[in-house]
């Protein structure tokens, strides 16, 4: 069955900012957009979680979209990062991607405040019918601390822009209620679940691993096309330790980044509050490296 973000599927990547003396390193970024490109990568993701978005300025997050932008000149799809837990902010930022050229806007399910259900419906239908960009709800409760519930998400499916979700909750019970219910293009928000989620309907994954191995995520995502079931096990597990490390460490994007150091891609530099792994985490990441034969 076609569904609605049908374009998103297969390999979105969840693209770090390049930080070097504090500031946006723009040439290193630049060299990140190629990477992706040159892999095929179907959609970046700049200024999301990975981007460490939280830690820029209001001006430095909307240079980086139309850097971001410019720089892809429609030879890869751009997905931003523009939710906020202000309705008018994140509006505000949709129409600066939208301005920009992007593609479809990634909306992180508002945080902190911890609107109610009908709080969430109206956010995102607000922002859906002021913007003409797809909307791509980020459902992500470990970080927000609330889930947006199947049945809000099955409402905001009515609507004609919302065609994507980020599916971030771990639960396929929830992923699997979505798909059953809409044609929304369910996109996995956790590299570890991307073979389970896909197994059940899910259509890709917007990816932090991906950064690194873009093309060994691709060919997992292309064999579950093909109905290659026992090729797509065979991308799950040689990928899971990588994944299981990405996100197992630290916090993302602090084992992420020290990878693309080790790998000579990054500076490894971030902004507080985000701090480097332990020395016994960096020992774990490089031994991961090494065995995965990047290093």
């Amino acid at each position: 069955m076609s569904t609605k973000g049908e374009a998103f599927a297969g390999l979105s990547v969840a693209v770090v900012t390049p930080f070097k003396g504090d500031e946006v390193d723009y040439d290193a970024f630049r060299a990140q957009i190629e990477f992706q490109i040159d892999a095929g990568t179907n959609c970046i993701c700049p200024v999301g979680t990975t981007g460490e978005s939280p830690t820029l300025t209001h001006p430095e997050h909307e240079r980086v979209i139309n850097f971001v932008c410019e720089t892809a000149n429609k030879r890869i799809k751009v997905m931003p990062g523009v939710g906020s837990n202000s309705t008018a902010e994140a509006l505000r930022l949709t129409k600066v991607a939208e301005a920009a050229g992007a593609d479809a806007a990634l909306q992180v399910a508002p945080y902190y405040n911890k609107p109610t259900q009908e709080g969430f419906y109206q956010h995102f239908k607000r922002i859906a019918e002021e913007s003409g960009l797809p909307q791509c709800i980020y459902n992500i409760p470990g970080r927000t601390g609330k889930n947006v519930e199947p049945e809000t998400i099955i409402r905001l499916a009515e609507l004609q822009n919302v065609t994507m979700v980020k599916e971030a909750t771990g639960s396929l019970d929830q992923a699997s209620t979505i798909l059953g219910a809409t044609n929304l293009t369910v996109l996995s928000g956790d590299d570890s679940l991307t073979l389970p989620l896909m197994s059940v309907g899910a259509r890709g994954v917007i990816s932090v691993v991906g950064n690194i191995v873009p093309r060994d995520m691709i060919a997992l995502c292309d064999a579950v096309d093909r109905g290659d079931l026992a090729q797509a096990l065979q991308w799950h597990r040689k990928l899971f330790q990588l994944c299981r490390d990405m996100l197992g460490l630290s916090t993302n994007p602090i084992p992420l980044k020290a990878a693309m150091k080790m790998l000579g891609r990054d500076t490894g530099e971030m902004r507080l509050p985000m701090t480097p792994l332990e020395p016994g985490q960096e020992a774990s990441l490089r031994k991961t490296l090494t065995a995965y034969g990047l290093l």
